[in-house]
């Protein structure tokens, strides 16, 4: 499925939600079919979660 169809989904899900929550839509452009694949590949993925959470909670440094 071509990247542009999720981005479509999840505009189309912001404009119908009814909460203040917030709502992301991550792309990983470098997956996939010959796309990178590494030991730290998850772990950076994890950080960008504990990113997120904490700028969330206030902190942002």
């Amino acid at each position: 499925m071509p990247y542009w169809e999720g981005a479509k989904w999840a505009a189309k899900l912001r404009e119908m939600k009814t909460d203040n929550n917030v709502m992301l839509l991550k792309t990983n452009m470098g997956a996939g079919h010959g796309g990178s694949s590494g030991r730290y590949d998850r772990l950076k993925e994890v950080a960008f979660d504990y990113a997120y959470a904490l700028t969330q909670v206030g902190i942002t440094k």
